[in-house]
């Protein structure tokens, strides 16, 4: 359990999570980390904590460096329980440190849950003198809770930043620029796509905030370090951030006796055939959280459901629930699929497609019982001509 140095006496202390597959709905492959840091100063403080399970794995990592007793200060930057989970274990140990947390969030919700540790209340603007460092704390609200904020020490240029830029990624390595790049910017897609994509104002708001800094490390509490390809992440969230679409599409669907397989395949044709990169994923193969990864980009979405009991199938219900939740914008969508008898169910996920705000790449399409090749073609010519 040993810690590492990512610049003289700052520590990451956190924990590794190598057995995590799932966190909210969304699948986590590759596990998690939950991160913490020390900084050694006049004022020793500890910048997080972690998962509640993990906290003695925390407190020997931080044994290695200080007796955890000795803890001056705690920076909360976050309320969610994979954070503050070991609050209560950390007073136990230094019973005089004082905790800081946003002002006026952070405080009723580290309230709530782990009732008047002692907590106090800082704001955009303040700062904590540590000794020969100082932290200055932003808040970036609903990013991606109301309690969120940022922590930036300027002497190091390190910025402490919470949720954002963070990935669900277990691994000895603690710096990015240790891994294969692609996968930990995979991870990050994947983060922002089923954690953070509502909140795209919000994360332009606090970019704005942030970006004037000299950073040379970004620290989140997820992860991987960034010592190195800042503004790679950066522009990635920039992007993710303003919700843009790409010239991409998505044929999503699930079916029974393959008819609405055939029709899927059939709109994937057609995009092909206007030299539209698309994508066929069937949701018994593919979990909602992985085809929200590349739906974060997509322009075009169609989803394709037979009809059961008259409805939808329930996978494609689940689906269409979480990514409305999600709230991509800028989107066109299809509704279709196959039916014996009701065939409510492509109209049950036009209207899903409609609430959630996208756009109709054209009426839905239904066909019964098996399509004829004829049906197929026309699909296919149908689609192409939709496109420019």
């Amino acid at each position: 359990m040993l810690p590492v140095q990512i610049k003289p006496g700052i520590y990451w202390v956190g924990a590794i999570d190598w057995n995590l597959r799932e966190f909210h709905g969304y699948v986590t492959q590759r596990g998690s980390t939950y991160n913490a840091y020390l900084i050694m100063d006049e004022k020793i403080t500890l910048i997080d904590t972690v998962k509640a399970p993990f906290a003695e794995e925390m407190l020997s990592r931080i044994a290695h460096v200080v007796d955890p007793a000795k803890i001056d200060y705690i920076i909360s930057n976050h309320v969610e329980m994979d954070h503050s989970g070991s609050l209560p274990a950390m007073r136990r140990v230094c019973p005089n440190a004082k905790i800081f947390t946003s002002a006026p969030n952070g405080v009723k919700g580290l309230t709530a849950h782990f009732g008047d540790l002692g907590y106090e209340a800082v704001k955009t603007g303040d700062s904590l003198p540590l000794g020969r460092r100082t932290l200055h704390f932003v808040n970036t609200a609903m990013v991606h809770w109301p309690d969120n904020m940022v922590s930036y020490c300027p002497e190091e240029k390190i910025i402490f930043s919470n949720d954002a830029f963070g990935q669900h990624y277990a691994s000895m390595e603690r710096f990015a620029d240790e891994l294969q790049l692609e996968d930990v910017f995979f991870e990050a897609k994947k983060y922002y796509a089923n954690i953070v994509l509502p909140y795209g104002p919000q994360v332009q708001k606090a970019l704005a905030a942030v970006l004037p800094l000299d950073i040379e490390i970004i620290a989140p509490s997820h992860g991987l370090i960034w010592r190195s390809h800042l503004s790679d992440i950066i522009e990635r969230y920039k992007t993710w951030s303003a919700n843009e679409s790409e010239e991409k599409a998505l044929v999503i669907y699930d079916t029974m006796w393959h008819s609405t397989e055939k029709m899927a395949q059939a709109i994937l044709e057609g995009f092909e055939r206007k030299g539209v990169p698309a994508q066929l994923m069937s949701l018994q193969h593919h979990h909602i959280s992985d085809i929200m990864t590349p739906l974060m980009t997509a322009k075009y979405i169609c989803v394709g459901s037979p009809t059961l009991n008259n409805n939808m199938l329930p996978t494609v219900a689940s689906f269409l629930t979480y990514m409305k939740g999600l709230a991509p914008k800028n989107r066109m969508g299809l509704a279709f699929g196959s039916y014996g008898w009701g065939g409510q169910s492509v109209g049950q996920v036009q209207e899903a497609l409609t609430q959630a705000g996208f756009e109709p790449l054209d009426e839905m399409m239904r066909i019964q019982w098996i399509p004829t090749e004829a049906q197929l073609q026309e699909i296919t010519e149908r689609i192409a001509a939709k496109l420019p």
